[in-house]
């Protein structure tokens, strides 16, 4: 049997800044109630109310600091949302023998379960509002456009850097690899994500034409 390792400085830190959240999400029952539905709906409500928190405190950050929205959520909201996917992917993808099966946790599988649900549910329950009040509820489109354009394109521009990593001349997979390779591709991603977001931010203060 293998000696038991002792948790480091780091994982004390991150135990006691993470411990209400594991409290919290203490209250998930076992998937062997309902067959595990009672799991998944309460796990599912749980993360899209953490995730309407999120991006109310976002709003009023923004707010504060003289941010527009849209900044704040390509900034801010982006980070909250996708940081916990990615560093969870990272893990899993060290632990396991088929690092690329965890791909796609960190390239968009959170974004259809936290953002459009904590922010769906938001909206809808303030058009059921307005509607019962005979009122529309109005949101305006802003800079969208643009930044799903903008978006879209680096994104597939990511997802060919991905099939070419696959040659076995390269790395081999789109995770790992040669160091030279591994952080030339880091360094592309950061670069495509510091562009988006300043010209996000341009496009939103009409600084730049858009669309």
């Amino acid at each position: 049997m293998g000696q038991e390792c002792l948790p480091s400085c780091f994982d004390y830190i991150m135990h006691f800044l993470t411990v209400f959240w594991k409290v919290l999400f203490a209250f998930v029952p076992p998937t062997e109630y309902w067959d595990g539905w009672a799991c998944f709906f309460v796990s599912i409500s749980l993360i899209g109310l953490l995730t309407a928190i999120t991006g109310d405190l976002a709003s009023h950050f923004g707010c504060t600091i003289g941010l527009k929205d849209s900044v704040t959520a390509v900034v801010f909201v982006a980070l909250g949302t996708s940081v916990p996917d990615t560093f969870a992917s990272k893990v899993a993808a060290i632990r396991t023998n088929a690092p690329g099966v965890h791909a796609h946790r960190g390239t968009g599988r959170g974004t259809p379960v936290n953002v459009f649900l904590g922010i769906g549910v938001a909206w809808t329950i303030a058009a059921v509002y307005w509607q019962s009040q005979n009122k529309p509820f109005r949101v305006p489109a802003g800079s969208l456009a643009f930044s799903v354009t903008l978006f879209t394109v680096q994104a597939l521009a990511c997802v060919c850097v991905l099939l070419y990593r696959r040659r076995p001349g390269v790395s081999g997979g789109e995770l790992g690899g040669p160091r030279g390779p591994k952080l030339l591709t880091t360094l592309l991603f950061v670069s495509l994500w510091l562009v988006y977001i300043m010209l996000a931010s341009l496009d939103a203060y009409c600084y730049m034409p858009s669309f």
